[in-house]
């Protein structure tokens, strides 16, 4: 079991940027696919991101594909959400999430994950 806590959200103006982090408990913090996940207001929690165990792979929605890079760093058990050239629909709560699919086709899916945390609101002002 893994317990996941984001932090680095806030209020920022469009196009700057956010670095968002998560600390996961826990010795086997490699054992997990890690993904990034947001909800709007009134909107479906939707993909933002994920990365493989070890960093080897990463997944991106089409929407931040180029602005938001994903990483992690086992050694300190934390994964970043690096978010660059922010728009006004980058507004969500941000949530991390990790997953123990060996599937790459299930990163997409809030279904392939088994623990999440309590998520950080990111809200992108113009």
């Amino acid at each position: 079991q893994v317990q996941l806590v984001e932090s680095g959200g806030g209020l920022v103006q469009t196009g700057g940027s956010l670095r968002l982090s998560c600390a996961a408990s826990g010795r086997t913090f490699s054992s997990y696919v890690m993904g990034w996940f947001r909800q709007a207001p009134g909107k479906e929690r939707e993909f933002v991101a994920a990365i493989t165990r070890y960093g080897g792979s990463t997944y991106y929605a089409d929407s931040v594909k180029g602005r938001f890079t994903i990483s992690r760093d086992n050694a300190k058990n934390t994964v970043h959400l690096q978010m660059n050239s922010l728009k006004s629909e980058d507004t969500a709560v941000y949530y991390c999430a990790a997953s123990l699919s060996r599937t790459s086709s299930t990163y997409y899916y809030r279904s392939s994950y088994a623990y999440w945390g309590q998520g950080t609101q990111v809200t992108v002002s113009s």
